[in-house]
């Protein structure tokens, strides 16, 4: 038996993550991939982008010492290969290069900004084996903090992808671009329109947060109408009663409620009336992305780099 661990790092419009997981492979065994380690921080680098189009010296500051947290966390645990994405908010930061180039140079993590399109490959690559029917057709929908990518799969296979700027953070700051939902709305009604049944897959740590409030059992599909009861009664309290009589936490008690518009935004453009929410995302796509690689490529580093 062999184990391998890999390293995943999501610097993200609303928090930036790390997931450690453990590749495990016995004989001819099919590979088992478990999660071992996942911490999160709320840094919010869309709050200065999305306002001021830069990342300011606070937020850089911050940013830095998670980085070198990270990457102690993955020398503790004897992490083989790893790999540091950025996406929306650091996408669009003028700074973005000179911030990339610091973090390198203080902390010896590299890092990969990514587009729309290449964050929607990677969470492709997410395991949604015992989920997908080749026989069905699906939405999946992953809602960050400043963009959403939608990706269709028409009888369990990918037909299109597309990444908007329609994010939490992004529509709690008021800068979604005109027009985009609008965009948005046309682009699933062309891509799902022709399908005579489609089902939605949520991925997101709001989508989880709304499943997890929802009391629906593990595996058990969420319905439109408990969604948007949920999305109701979220948008009906203030932020202070969803941190006190909820229990969310401070930084998930604002973003929550733009997130699950989004989300039954999606289930009404499509048509869909029930939506899966398996505990997957962006990070899980890299771990199992490095997998695949393994080795074979200059995508891996190692965290003492």
């Amino acid at each position: 038996m062999k184990i391998k661990k890999y390293g995943a790092i999501d610097i993200g419009s609303n928090a930036i993550r790390l997931l450690i997981a453990n590749v495990i492979k016995d004989g001819n065994e099919r590979t088992k991939i478990k999660k071992n380690t996942l911490v999160r921080v709320p840094v919010r680098l869309g709050e200065d982008v999305f306002k001021d189009g830069k990342i300011k010296e606070r937020k850089i500051r911050k940013l830095i010492k998670a980085i070198e947290a990270f990457k102690l966390l993955m020398e503790v645990f004897d992490v083989k290969a790893y790999l540091a994405v950025a996406t929306s908010a650091m996408r669009e930061a003028e700074n973005a290069r000179e911030v990339v180039e610091r973090i390198e140079r203080e902390t010896g993590i590299k890092i990969e900004i990514i587009d729309g399109a290449r964050e929607a490959e990677f969470i492709a690559h997410t395991n949604l084996d015992d989920l997908i029917s080749e026989n069905k057709n699906y939405l999946f929908v992953d809602v960050g903090g400043g963009s959403t990518e939608f990706t269709v799969l028409e009888k369990g296979r990918k037909k299109a992808s597309k990444s908007f700027k329609l994010g939490t953070v992004r529509s709690l700051k008021k800068t979604i671009p005109s027009g985009e939902w609008k965009r948005a709305e046309e682009w699933v009604k062309k891509q799902t329109g022709d399908m005579d049944e489609i089902l939605l897959i949520g991925s997101g740590g709001n989508i989880n947060k709304l499943y997890k409030m929802s009391g629906k059992a593990e595996g058990s599909p969420l319905s439109e109408a408990h969604l948007k009861a949920l999305y109701k009664m979220l948008k009906s309290m203030s932020y202070k009663q969803r941190v006190k009589e909820l229990g969310l936490n401070p930084d998930r008690a604002d973003v929550i409620v733009p997130a699950a518009k989004i989300y039954t935004r999606a289930m009404k453009w499509s048509g869909g009336r029930k939506i899966y929410v398996p505990s997957i995302g962006l990070a899980d796509g890299i771990i199992r992305y490095l997998n695949s690689k393994d080795g074979k490529t200059g995508a891996e580093s190692t965290p003492t780099s």
